[in-house]
């Protein structure tokens, strides 16, 4: 039993180094932000859409999407996106903060925050 037991801690080392070696390799820290590499994405577009549309439902402003401008993410129970992007309203576009958090599974999305900056 205890060669049973000796096994399995080594094969959890095993794969508790490799998760951490692809991790270092990819520059992903579990819990840190990760830059958005693609900001013109579909999906980064339809995050940064709810958020400015969600904005505008919780406040009243009319602003209308102009793009991206940088974002991150953060893998938690689901993906938290941080995005800059510049909105206008009317005719003056501004720069601002969104933070989302998605879970896809649950088809759910949350504004966390958004404010200018």
């Amino acid at each position: 039993m205890k060669l049973h037991n000796n096994v399995a801690i080594v094969v959890l080392l095993i794969l508790s180094v490799s998760v951490i070696s692809e991790a270092v390799k990819n520059h992903v820290l579990v819990g840190g932000w990760t830059p958005i590499r693609d900001t013109k994405d579909p999906h980064v577009a339809e995050i940064a859409e709810f958020a400015v549309t969600e904005y505008g439902k919780q406040s009243g402003a009319k602003l209308i999407l102009v793009k991206v401008i940088k974002g991150e993410t953060q893998v938690v129970s689901g993906t938290n996106y941080r995005l800059v992007l510049s909105a206008k309203d009317k005719s003056v576009a501004k720069n601002y903060e969104a933070l989302v958090w998605e879970k896809p599974w649950l088809h759910f999305r949350n504004l966390t925050s958004f404010k200018p900056l």
